[in-house]
């Protein structure tokens, strides 16, 4: 990928297990009769009115399966079972006929392709990963457009420009060869960091038109998944899932979709995409939550701050020093409502949080001789006030980034 995406190593990859969830339910029994506190509430949660006195098992098993995301007891053990009945068909190699050769699987990255290998698909893949939720998306030729991004990915994640515009060229001219397939299966999550390139390919499609059948897996939950942060957490059988229950037709709403919310992103100012955000007829409501995200990486009036600075900023606060490896795992883990960056996006960030005339962290001496994620990070007595919002980043920001077409630099918000 152009900016590598977070592992998805100790996430959870959705695999359930029966006998697990039977005991987590017996336990929970057993503590809310013996009057704990916090099984009592998640009780109350999902049985309002429950006296504690007349719980049963199946009520306790109710609860777990709907903590899990199901209906009943019944669908939470029916999920498993099936599963575990894929687990089954993968690991004895006699696996179902999903796609066909002529399948085209395009992902804006590759942390799926093994995963998807593992669970017997046969068609191509295909990787189009131009980060969008970071850098300039000018209004210019695709040649120009290309260049630029490219520049934009060298420059930030440290790599050849060369080979960075060689890798933008070879994905965008991929694009042009959808109707070589019989069938395409756009795979995305949530995030913005999906959702801006799901935008902008439903745009090129709309215009392209290719002769093929268009199918779109767009997925904000997974069952049993209580943290869903993206694809590439799940096990090969919980992508034969999504496949089963979470595929679509792309149909021509979702293409005229595309084609409103991609100019939109590269406006030179948000009301365009708040007007989107705003009307609640979406056709792709994953988008709406992914564009909301997006705009609040703008500058917060009172701090200065975009959310995932301030994230940042809250992380070392409440955990430092610490080093950039271990803010970046909170973020992902528990902290950003909506994570969408890699970890080299991630230094990014942090390398254009240092731009400015007061620093709002230090880092120890000779930060340069240690891996970037091993560098520890302490917050700076500047960083707790714009942290506090008695100072405003903005007033002492040197650098320049973008929020789609928006230009942040020192003391200005525009084009």
């Amino acid at each position: 990928m152009s900016a590598s995406r977070t592992s998805r190593s100790g996430i959870f990859d959705g695999r359930l297990n029966l006998e697990q969830q039977r005991k987590r339910a017996k336990e929970l029994l057993k503590s809310a009769r013996n009057q704990q506190a916090d099984a009592q509430t998640r009780i109350a949660a999902h049985l309002p009115g429950k006296s504690i006195d007349d719980l049963q098992l199946a009520d306790s098993q109710l609860v777990i399966a709907r903590e899990n995301g199901f209906a009943s007891w019944p669908k939470l053990k029916s999920h498993i079972d099936r599963i575990t009945e894929y687990q089954r068909q993968i690991a004895s190699g006699h696996l179902p006929t999903l796609d066909t050769p002529q399948t085209l699987h395009l992902r804006c990255g590759s942390d799926i392709r093994h995963g998807l290998e593992l669970a017997g698909f046969a068609g191509a893949f295909m990787e189009f990963s131009d980060p969008f939720c970071q850098g300039t998306v000018p209004d210019v030729p695709l040649p120009d457009f290309i260049e630029t991004r490219a520049r934009f990915i060298a420059s930030s994640y440290r790599i050849d420009f060369p080979d960075a515009l060689s890798r933008l060229q070879r994905e965008y001219a991929g694009l042009a060869t959808l109707g070589d397939y019989d069938h395409v299966v756009l795979w995305f999550e949530h995030d913005s960091y999906d959702q801006l390139i799901l935008a902008f390919l439903l745009d090129f499609i709309a215009t392209l038109r290719p002769r093929t059948r268009l199918d779109l897996i767009c997925v904000d939950r997974v069952p049993g998944v209580e943290r869903f942060i993206g694809l590439g957490q799940l096990s090969p059988e919980l992508l034969i899932w999504c496949w089963e229950n979470a595929r679509a037709p792309v149909s021509d709403d979702m293409l005229a979709f595309g084609q409103t919310v991609w100019p939109a992103i590269r406006a030179s100012n948000p009301d365009a995409l708040r007007a989107i955000i705003d009307n609640s007829q979406s056709p792709i409501p994953c988008m709406i939550t992914a564009l909301e995200r997006h705009l609040r990486e703008l500058p917060d009036p009172k701090s200065g701050l975009g959310l995932t600075h301030k994230l940042t900023l809250q992380i070392i606060r409440d955990h430092g020093p610490i080093t950039a490896g271990k803010i970046f795992g909170h973020l992902m883990r528990t902290y950003d409502p909506l994570p969408f960056l890699g970890d080299l996006m991630f230094w990014d960030v942090l390398v254009d949080m240092g731009r400015a005339k007061m620093l709002l962290f230090t880092y120890p001496e000779n930060p340069t001789q240690t891996p970037w994620p091993d560098r520890t990070l302490s917050l700076s007595e500047t960083g707790h006030e714009v942290l506090s919002g008695t100072r405003n980043f903005m007033g002492f920001y040197t650098g320049e980034r973008w929020v789609g077409g928006i230009r942040i630099s020192g003391g200005a918000t525009g084009p």
